[in-house]
């Protein structure tokens, strides 16, 4: 079971390591980069938080068929929002991955953290 806590603390730690990553490359690449990993952050975390509604919602319809389209709708909606940001040329690429791994530090850490309370 997750706890409700849990994806929230994820989420705050997830918008705090794109906020400091996305200053410091703002310092070091200007504006464009920055946006390009506020904007990767901002979609992870929605990706994240949409993944964590379907889960963790109860479901009147428990169906694995159902529950596959909802995910595969997800993922659809995901890389169409990359795809389309990435075509519009409208941030720097490696500055969208940048800010996607965000997320992945952010559930490293809070593991490394449940595993020092266990």
């Amino acid at each position: 079971m997750i706890r409700s806590s849990v994806p929230r603390e994820i989420a705050v730690a997830t918008s705090l390591i794109g906020a400091a990553v996305a200053l410091a490359v703002g310092w070091l690449s200007g504006t464009g980069a920055a946006s390009g990993v506020i904007l990767g952050t901002g979609l992870a975390v929605l990706n994240f938080m949409w993944l964590v509604r379907g889960v963790t919602r109860p479901q009147a319809d428990t169906r694995r068929g159902a529950w596959m389209l909802a995910s595969s709708l997800r993922m659809l909606a995901v890389t169409g929002a990359v795809a389309a940001v990435l075509a519009l040329r409208l941030v720097h690429p490696v500055a969208l991955v940048i800010g996607l791994t965000a997320l992945p530090c952010a559930l490293v850490m809070r593991g490394l953290r449940a595993a020092r309370e266990a």
